[in-house]
Protein backbone atom coordinates (compact mmCIF):
# COMPACT_ATOMS: atom_id res chain seq x y z
CA UNK A 1 0.00 0.00 0.00
CA UNK A 2 1.46 3.40 -0.97
CA UNK A 3 2.01 5.65 2.10
CA UNK A 4 -0.32 8.37 2.75
CA UNK A 5 -1.14 11.12 5.29
CA UNK A 6 -4.11 10.75 7.72
CA UNK A 7 -5.73 14.10 9.15
CA UNK A 8 -8.89 13.46 11.24
CA UNK A 9 -10.45 17.26 11.41
CA UNK A 10 -12.72 18.89 13.88
CA UNK A 11 -15.14 19.86 12.13
CA UNK A 12 -17.05 19.85 8.20
CA UNK A 13 -15.49 23.14 7.25
CA UNK A 14 -11.99 22.11 8.21
CA UNK A 15 -12.95 18.49 6.05
CA UNK A 16 -13.22 20.16 3.71
CA UNK A 17 -10.41 22.19 3.70
CA UNK A 18 -8.24 19.17 4.05
CA UNK A 19 -9.67 17.16 1.39
CA UNK A 20 -9.29 20.28 -1.32
CA UNK A 21 -5.89 19.25 -1.65
CA UNK A 22 -4.89 17.24 -4.04
CA UNK A 23 -4.44 13.70 -3.86
CA UNK A 24 -7.10 13.88 -0.85
CA UNK A 25 -10.10 11.37 -0.58
CA UNK A 26 -12.50 11.28 2.38
CA UNK A 27 -12.70 7.99 4.67
CA UNK A 28 -15.33 6.86 7.04
CA UNK A 29 -16.04 3.10 7.14
CA UNK A 30 -13.27 2.66 4.43
CA UNK A 31 -14.99 -1.03 3.58
CA UNK A 32 -14.82 -0.21 -0.32
CA UNK A 33 -11.79 2.29 0.05
CA UNK A 34 -9.56 0.10 2.16
CA UNK A 35 -9.95 -2.76 -0.37
CA UNK A 36 -9.20 -0.23 -3.04
CA UNK A 37 -5.90 1.12 -1.86
CA UNK A 38 -4.29 -2.62 -0.34
CA UNK A 39 -5.05 -3.54 -4.34
CA UNK A 40 -3.15 -0.56 -5.47
CA UNK A 41 -6.41 0.66 -7.50
CA UNK A 42 -6.37 3.57 -5.45
CA UNK A 43 -3.50 5.40 -4.40
CA UNK A 44 -4.24 8.53 -2.58
CA UNK A 45 -1.85 11.03 -1.06
CA UNK A 46 -4.14 11.85 2.15
CA UNK A 47 -6.79 10.32 3.85
CA UNK A 48 -9.32 12.68 5.91
CA UNK A 49 -11.31 10.91 8.76
CA UNK A 50 -14.75 12.07 8.94
CA UNK A 51 -15.84 9.50 11.04
CA UNK A 52 -16.07 11.27 14.28
CA UNK A 53 -17.64 14.69 12.86
CA UNK A 54 -20.53 15.99 15.09
CA UNK A 55 -24.66 16.10 13.28
CA UNK A 56 -23.78 13.21 10.50
CA UNK A 57 -25.06 9.94 12.31
CA UNK A 58 -28.59 11.16 13.10
CA UNK A 59 -32.33 10.33 11.65
CA UNK A 60 -33.98 13.54 11.67
CA UNK A 61 -37.52 14.08 10.54
CA UNK A 62 -38.12 17.86 9.14
CA UNK A 63 -41.10 19.56 9.62
CA UNK A 64 -41.92 19.29 6.04
CA UNK A 65 -42.47 15.68 6.93
CA UNK A 66 -39.43 14.50 4.62
CA UNK A 67 -36.60 12.59 6.38
CA UNK A 68 -32.83 13.57 6.79
CA UNK A 69 -30.13 10.80 7.18
CA UNK A 70 -26.98 12.02 8.12
CA UNK A 71 -23.95 10.48 5.46
CA UNK A 72 -22.31 8.58 8.77
CA UNK A 73 -25.50 6.74 9.59
CA UNK A 74 -24.82 3.01 9.43
CA UNK A 75 -26.19 0.97 6.37
CA UNK A 76 -27.66 -1.60 9.37
CA UNK A 77 -29.14 1.19 11.74
CA UNK A 78 -31.13 2.69 8.66
CA UNK A 79 -32.62 -0.21 7.72
CA UNK A 80 -33.51 -1.52 11.26
CA UNK A 81 -35.15 1.69 12.52
CA UNK A 82 -38.79 0.97 12.85
CA UNK A 83 -40.38 3.86 11.61
CA UNK A 84 -37.61 3.70 8.78
CA UNK A 85 -38.57 0.66 7.13
CA UNK A 86 -42.19 1.17 7.61
CA UNK A 87 -42.38 4.42 6.25
CA UNK A 88 -39.71 3.52 3.31
CA UNK A 89 -39.38 -0.50 3.30
CA UNK A 90 -37.89 -0.79 -0.84
CA UNK A 91 -35.06 0.95 0.66
CA UNK A 92 -34.73 -0.88 4.16
CA UNK A 93 -35.09 -3.88 2.01
CA UNK A 94 -32.21 -2.76 -0.72
CA UNK A 95 -29.80 -2.17 2.32
CA UNK A 96 -30.78 -5.57 4.07
CA UNK A 97 -30.17 -7.40 0.49
CA UNK A 98 -26.01 -5.90 0.49
CA UNK A 99 -23.60 -7.53 1.93
CA UNK A 100 -22.99 -9.18 5.22
CA UNK A 101 -24.50 -8.08 8.64
CA UNK A 102 -20.71 -7.40 9.66
CA UNK A 103 -20.48 -4.78 6.67
CA UNK A 104 -23.71 -3.11 6.77
CA UNK A 105 -22.82 -2.83 10.30
CA UNK A 106 -19.81 -0.49 9.37
CA UNK A 107 -21.19 0.92 6.19
CA UNK A 108 -22.03 4.38 6.37
CA UNK A 109 -24.80 6.28 4.23
CA UNK A 110 -22.42 8.61 2.84
CA UNK A 111 -20.23 5.87 1.67
CA UNK A 112 -23.08 3.63 0.06
CA UNK A 113 -23.41 6.18 -2.60
CA UNK A 114 -19.89 6.43 -3.60
CA UNK A 115 -18.68 2.94 -3.49
CA UNK A 116 -17.18 2.44 -7.03
CA UNK A 117 -17.58 -0.36 -9.27
CA UNK A 118 -17.02 -3.94 -9.12
CA UNK A 119 -15.79 -4.60 -12.38
CA UNK A 120 -13.03 -7.19 -12.47
CA UNK A 121 -10.78 -5.08 -14.77
CA UNK A 122 -11.24 -2.34 -12.55
CA UNK A 123 -10.16 -3.92 -9.51
CA UNK A 124 -7.35 -5.98 -11.88
CA UNK A 125 -4.15 -3.17 -12.27
CA UNK A 126 -2.52 -5.19 -14.97
CA UNK A 127 -5.81 -4.60 -17.08
CA UNK A 128 -6.58 -1.89 -19.42
CA UNK A 129 -9.10 0.71 -17.61
CA UNK A 130 -10.37 3.83 -18.95
CA UNK A 131 -11.89 4.20 -14.96
CA UNK A 132 -8.81 3.70 -13.14
CA UNK A 133 -6.54 5.16 -15.64
CA UNK A 134 -7.98 7.78 -18.03
CA UNK A 135 -6.93 6.80 -21.64
CA UNK A 136 -5.77 3.09 -21.33
CA UNK A 137 -8.85 1.67 -22.86
CA UNK A 138 -11.53 -1.04 -21.38
CA UNK A 139 -10.07 -4.69 -22.05
CA UNK A 140 -14.06 -5.07 -20.19
CA UNK A 141 -15.01 -4.72 -23.82
CA UNK A 142 -13.67 -7.98 -25.20
CA UNK A 143 -13.31 -9.71 -21.97
CA UNK A 144 -15.80 -11.12 -19.26
CA UNK A 145 -18.56 -9.01 -19.55
CA UNK A 146 -21.45 -10.81 -18.83
CA UNK A 147 -22.22 -8.54 -16.11
CA UNK A 148 -21.70 -5.07 -17.54
CA UNK A 149 -23.89 -2.50 -18.54
CA UNK A 150 -27.14 -2.39 -21.14
CA UNK A 151 -28.00 1.20 -20.83
CA UNK A 152 -26.05 4.63 -20.77
CA UNK A 153 -22.45 2.75 -21.77
CA UNK A 154 -19.94 3.80 -24.34
CA UNK A 155 -17.23 2.67 -25.73
CA UNK A 156 -14.76 4.05 -22.74
CA UNK A 157 -16.47 1.61 -20.15
CA UNK A 158 -19.06 -0.46 -19.79
CA UNK A 159 -19.26 -0.83 -15.83
CA UNK A 160 -21.98 -0.77 -13.50
CA UNK A 161 -22.76 1.28 -10.63
CA UNK A 162 -22.68 -2.03 -7.73
CA UNK A 163 -25.68 0.01 -4.89
CA UNK A 164 -28.47 -1.23 -3.95
CA UNK A 165 -29.28 1.43 -1.62
CA UNK A 166 -29.11 4.16 -4.68
CA UNK A 167 -31.51 2.41 -6.65
CA UNK A 168 -34.78 2.56 -4.51
CA UNK A 169 -33.74 6.04 -3.17
CA UNK A 170 -33.48 7.16 -6.69
CA UNK A 171 -37.01 6.14 -7.57
CA UNK A 172 -37.98 7.94 -4.58
CA UNK A 173 -36.89 11.56 -5.43
CA UNK A 174 -34.27 11.53 -2.99
CA UNK A 175 -31.97 14.50 -2.18
CA UNK A 176 -28.29 14.89 -1.95
CA UNK A 177 -26.69 17.23 0.68
CA UNK A 178 -22.91 18.26 -0.19
CA UNK A 179 -20.95 20.34 1.64
CA UNK A 180 -18.41 22.26 -0.07
CA UNK A 181 -15.14 24.92 -1.10
CA UNK A 182 -18.59 27.48 -1.27
CA UNK A 183 -20.63 26.25 1.19
CA UNK A 184 -23.98 23.77 1.46
CA UNK A 185 -25.75 22.84 -1.81
CA UNK A 186 -28.25 20.18 -2.94
CA UNK A 187 -28.42 18.03 -5.83
CA UNK A 188 -31.12 15.26 -7.07
CA UNK A 189 -29.57 11.78 -6.09
CA UNK A 190 -30.59 10.80 -10.04
CA UNK A 191 -27.91 13.65 -10.85
CA UNK A 192 -25.03 12.31 -8.64
CA UNK A 193 -23.80 9.49 -10.91
CA UNK A 194 -22.63 10.85 -14.16
CA UNK A 195 -22.54 8.20 -17.45
CA UNK A 196 -19.42 7.28 -18.67
CA UNK A 197 -19.34 9.48 -21.96
CA UNK A 198 -15.46 9.78 -22.95
CA UNK A 199 -14.62 10.46 -19.06
CA UNK A 200 -15.80 7.35 -17.41
CA UNK A 201 -12.64 8.98 -14.40
CA UNK A 202 -15.49 10.96 -13.90
CA UNK A 203 -17.89 9.13 -11.73
CA UNK A 204 -19.69 11.85 -9.90
CA UNK A 205 -20.22 15.44 -10.35
CA UNK A 206 -18.90 16.30 -6.85
CA UNK A 207 -15.68 18.87 -6.86
CA UNK A 208 -12.56 18.50 -4.92
CA UNK A 209 -13.27 18.36 -1.22
CA UNK A 210 -16.96 18.32 -2.14
CA UNK A 211 -18.53 15.85 1.35
CA UNK A 212 -22.02 14.57 1.43
CA UNK A 213 -23.11 15.28 4.87
CA UNK A 214 -26.63 13.81 4.39
CA UNK A 215 -29.36 12.11 1.89
CA UNK A 216 -33.00 13.54 2.58
CA UNK A 217 -36.11 12.01 1.02
CA UNK A 218 -39.26 13.86 0.40
CA UNK A 219 -42.63 14.02 2.17
CA UNK A 220 -44.00 12.42 -0.83
CA UNK A 221 -41.73 9.27 -0.35
CA UNK A 222 -44.00 8.51 2.24
CA UNK A 223 -46.99 8.46 -0.21
CA UNK A 224 -45.62 4.86 -1.46
CA UNK A 225 -45.23 2.86 1.29
CA UNK A 226 -48.29 0.41 1.00
CA UNK A 227 -47.06 -0.82 -2.52
CA UNK A 228 -42.91 -0.77 -2.41
CA UNK A 229 -40.42 -3.59 -3.07
CA UNK A 230 -37.11 -3.85 -4.18
CA UNK A 231 -36.17 -7.46 -6.45
CA UNK A 232 -32.17 -8.14 -6.89
CA UNK A 233 -31.13 -11.33 -9.44
CA UNK A 234 -27.80 -12.14 -7.95
CA UNK A 235 -25.34 -14.75 -8.81
CA UNK A 236 -25.74 -16.26 -5.20
CA UNK A 237 -28.57 -15.27 -2.82
CA UNK A 238 -26.04 -13.59 -0.20
CA UNK A 239 -23.26 -11.62 -0.05
CA UNK A 240 -23.16 -10.71 -4.31
CA UNK A 241 -24.16 -7.42 -6.23
CA UNK A 242 -26.88 -7.67 -8.68
CA UNK A 243 -26.90 -8.61 -12.18
CA UNK A 244 -30.13 -6.89 -12.43
CA UNK A 245 -32.16 -5.36 -9.49
CA UNK A 246 -35.66 -3.06 -9.92
CA UNK A 247 -37.25 -0.84 -7.23
CA UNK A 248 -41.11 -0.43 -7.57
CA UNK A 249 -42.94 1.97 -5.69
CA UNK A 250 -47.39 2.57 -6.50
CA UNK A 251 -49.46 5.08 -5.35
CA UNK A 252 -53.06 3.22 -5.87
CA UNK A 253 -56.43 4.61 -5.55
CA UNK A 254 -59.57 3.13 -6.27
CA UNK A 255 -58.17 0.28 -7.83
CA UNK A 256 -55.70 2.26 -10.11
CA UNK A 257 -52.49 3.57 -10.13
CA UNK A 258 -52.15 7.39 -9.24
CA UNK A 259 -48.39 7.57 -9.69
CA UNK A 260 -45.40 5.11 -10.10
CA UNK A 261 -42.01 5.25 -9.33
CA UNK A 262 -39.59 2.70 -10.96
CA UNK A 263 -35.85 2.07 -10.95
CA UNK A 264 -32.95 -0.05 -11.94
CA UNK A 265 -29.56 -1.28 -10.80
CA UNK A 266 -27.24 -3.39 -12.28
CA UNK A 267 -27.39 -2.06 -15.64
CA UNK A 268 -25.69 1.00 -15.78
CA UNK A 269 -23.06 2.87 -14.46
CA UNK A 270 -25.46 4.40 -11.76
CA UNK A 271 -28.80 3.94 -11.02
CA UNK A 272 -31.31 3.81 -13.54
CA UNK A 273 -35.24 5.46 -13.58
CA UNK A 274 -37.13 4.39 -15.65
CA UNK A 275 -39.58 6.96 -16.84
CA UNK A 276 -41.25 6.51 -19.37
CA UNK A 277 -42.06 3.07 -17.80
CA UNK A 278 -43.86 5.44 -14.99
CA UNK A 279 -45.60 7.37 -17.27
CA UNK A 280 -46.98 4.18 -18.92
CA UNK A 281 -48.47 3.03 -15.75
CA UNK A 282 -50.06 6.46 -14.56
CA UNK A 283 -53.69 6.20 -14.05
CA UNK A 284 -53.95 2.26 -15.51
CA UNK A 285 -55.01 -0.85 -13.11
CA UNK A 286 -52.22 -3.03 -11.91
CA UNK A 287 -52.40 -5.72 -14.90
CA UNK A 288 -49.71 -7.85 -16.04
CA UNK A 289 -50.41 -6.61 -19.11
CA UNK A 290 -49.58 -2.73 -17.60
CA UNK A 291 -46.52 -4.30 -15.83
CA UNK A 292 -45.68 -6.03 -19.27
CA UNK A 293 -45.86 -2.81 -21.26
CA UNK A 294 -44.01 -0.44 -18.69
CA UNK A 295 -41.55 -3.02 -18.44
CA UNK A 296 -40.61 -2.52 -22.25
CA UNK A 297 -40.52 1.06 -21.84
CA UNK A 298 -38.15 0.61 -19.56
CA UNK A 299 -35.25 -1.10 -21.30
CA UNK A 300 -36.16 0.35 -25.17
CA UNK A 301 -32.84 2.11 -25.22
CA UNK A 302 -30.95 -1.20 -23.73
CA UNK A 303 -28.30 -2.46 -25.86
CA UNK A 304 -25.72 -5.29 -25.02
CA UNK A 305 -22.07 -4.26 -24.53
CA UNK A 306 -20.82 -7.48 -24.93
CA UNK A 307 -21.96 -11.18 -23.85
CA UNK A 308 -24.54 -9.94 -22.01
CA UNK A 309 -27.71 -9.61 -24.50
CA UNK A 310 -29.55 -11.96 -21.67
CA UNK A 311 -29.49 -8.80 -18.94
CA UNK A 312 -32.16 -7.24 -21.28
CA UNK A 313 -34.64 -10.07 -20.79
CA UNK A 314 -34.21 -10.57 -17.43
CA UNK A 315 -34.41 -7.18 -16.60
CA UNK A 316 -38.02 -6.65 -18.14
CA UNK A 317 -38.85 -10.19 -15.86
CA UNK A 318 -37.59 -8.25 -12.99
CA UNK A 319 -39.82 -5.27 -13.55
CA UNK A 320 -42.80 -7.37 -14.21
CA UNK A 321 -42.00 -9.25 -10.94
CA UNK A 322 -41.62 -6.10 -8.77
CA UNK A 323 -44.22 -4.06 -10.16
CA UNK A 324 -46.23 -7.68 -9.12
CA UNK A 325 -45.14 -7.38 -5.74
CA UNK A 326 -45.29 -3.68 -5.55
CA UNK A 327 -49.56 -4.07 -6.47
CA UNK A 328 -50.34 -7.24 -4.20
CA UNK A 329 -49.03 -4.76 -1.21
CA UNK A 330 -45.88 -4.13 1.11
CA UNK A 331 -45.55 -7.37 3.33
CA UNK A 332 -45.61 -6.53 6.89
CA UNK A 333 -42.47 -7.61 7.51
CA UNK A 334 -39.29 -7.84 5.38
CA UNK A 335 -39.24 -11.57 3.61
CA UNK A 336 -36.08 -13.83 5.37
CA UNK A 337 -34.38 -13.21 2.22
CA UNK A 338 -34.31 -9.69 1.59
CA UNK A 339 -34.89 -8.47 -2.40
CA UNK A 340 -34.79 -12.43 -3.32
CA UNK A 341 -37.10 -13.55 -5.97
CA UNK A 342 -36.76 -16.59 -4.15
CA UNK A 343 -38.68 -15.54 -1.13
CA UNK A 344 -41.89 -16.39 -0.25
CA UNK A 345 -45.05 -14.30 -1.96
CA UNK A 346 -45.82 -11.20 -1.19
CA UNK A 347 -47.88 -10.82 1.61
CA UNK A 348 -46.78 -13.65 3.45
CA UNK A 349 -45.62 -12.95 7.33
CA UNK A 350 -41.80 -13.66 8.33
CA UNK A 351 -40.07 -13.50 11.42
Amino acid sequence: MKPFDYVRPATVSEAVAAAVQPGAVYLAAGTNLLDLMKGNVSRPDRLVDVTHLEGLDQIEHLADGSLRIGALVSNADLAHDPDFARSYPAVAEALLSGASAQLRNAATVGGNLLQRTRCAYFYDTASRCNKREAGSGCDAREGENRGHAVLGWSESCIATHPSDFCVPLVALDAIVEIEGRNGRREIALDELHRLPGETPERESVLEAGDLIVAVRLPPAARDFAAHARYLKVRERTSYAFAIVSAAAALRIENGRIAEARLALGGVAAKPWRARAAEDVLRNVAPTADAFQEAAWRALTDAKPSGDNAFKIELARRIVVRALALAASGTPARLPALPASPFAAISGAIHA
